[in-house]
């Protein structure tokens, strides 16, 4: 493998030459099928949920008018498309080492999933934000956070993360600026990779403060509340809701970093330094982890709310009735009361 470590600008944009297959890292049977296994795993469950999560909102008029329910849209179409993308991609190059017939087939395959996985984060952000408005300023949610607000802010959200990840193909590259080479990524240039993960870094460390604002103001009340034990009702039915909050956020947080952080850590320390082979493997296995944040998000995001739940439950009755042939089912006809019932208060509680 010394010849990887020592080719140099324009042999790295080789596409079929001995260069590209330097960054085919997996190098036994058992790893190609780890790999495999993991991919094949994450990546049908995060397409199955997040499909399921996107029937439910826009299956039900009363979900999908909501703000809240819009972001979480949002995160669930770029999850929905990051593992399509990142599966077939990561699959076809890392397992059965299938090289493009051009630099740009590549950078667009690369470009796809750049952009999914940047919209994820995003949708996440706004999300945050979402909540971060909800529980700073009650009283005006409703007029500053409106359907329409909402959709412009995904409409600039969207084209954000799609000029971002259209930057190497429209010429911000290592061949065309004969600059230097990310050890990561083909034809990728160090000074863009340096720039795209200051922006994923810039999302996270947002996303972080908004909910750590979340969770501070969550538990200020269950303080309060503990010291008004004689207002009991409401009160202790709202401390409750706001425990459950805290547990959610503090989930939320915990899958964000630990999903994250041992790539951006990898891909940070590759701009400064070379890469051994064992480090890219490594890189290659935790870049997984991201596709698993995908596919647990709908369930942090979606199924914990109430709402979707019950939109769930009254399709799982209708489906379970057409299986059987038989008359309409009290269960899933009350389900489908609960679900048009719900409350944005309940959604600000279930919905982080």
């Amino acid at each position: 493998m010394d010849i990887c470590k020592t080719f140099e600008n324009a042999s790295k944009c080789s596409v079929n030459g001995t260069p590209m297959e330097c960054f085919m890292v997996l190098s036994t049977q058992a790893q190609k099928i780890s790999i495999a296994t993991l991919c094949g795993l994450f990546g049908t469950l995060c397409i199955f949920e997040n499909s399921v999560v996107l029937y439910l909102i826009f299956s039900s008029p009363g979900t999908r008018r909501k703000p809240s329910y819009i972001f979480i849209s949002s995160l669930a179409l770029a999850d929905l498309l990051a593992s399509i993308i990142f599966v077939s991609s990561f699959v076809n190059f890392h397992v059965l080492n299938g090289t493009d017939s051009s630099k740009e087939l590549f950078l667009l395959k690369l470009g796809g999933v750049n952009t999914s996985f940047t919209a994820s984060l995003s949708s996440l952000l706004l999300t945050a934000l979402d909540r971060y408005v909800s529980i700073s300023r009650p009283s005006e949610y409703k007029l500053l956070v409106t359907r329409k607000r909402a959709w412009a802010a995904l409409g600039v959200l969207w084209a954000m993360c799609v000029t971002t990840a259209s930057l190497p193909i429209l010429g911000w590259n290592c061949c065309t600026l004969n600059s230097t080479c990310s050890e990561l990524f083909p034809f990728v240039d160090d000074n863009y990779l340096s720039s795209w993960v200051c922006l994923v870094m810039a999302l996270l460390g947002c996303i972080v403060y908004a909910y750590a604002h979340v969770l501070w103001r969550a538990h200020q009340h269950v303080a309060y509340m503990g010291k008004h034990q004689a207002q009991v009702g409401k009160q202790n039915s709202r401390m409750r809701m706001d425990v459950m909050l805290a547990k959610t956020l503090v989930m939320v947080l915990t899958v964000l970093v630990l999903c994250w952080s041992p790539v951006l850590i990898l891909m940070i320390y590759s701009i400064f330094t070379k890469l051994t082979d064992h480090l890219r493997k490594v890189f290659a296995f935790c870049s997984t982890l991201c596709l698993l944040n995908s596919m647990v998000n709908p369930i942090i995001y979606a199924l914990r709310s109430k709402e979707l739940f019950s939109s769930l439950r009254a399709v799982f009755f209708r489906f379970k009735r057409r299986l059987r042939g038989t008359d309409d089912s009290p269960e899933g006809d009350s389900a489908h009361k609960s679900s048009v019932a719900e409350t944005v208060c309940e959604d600000d509680v279930h919905v982080t």
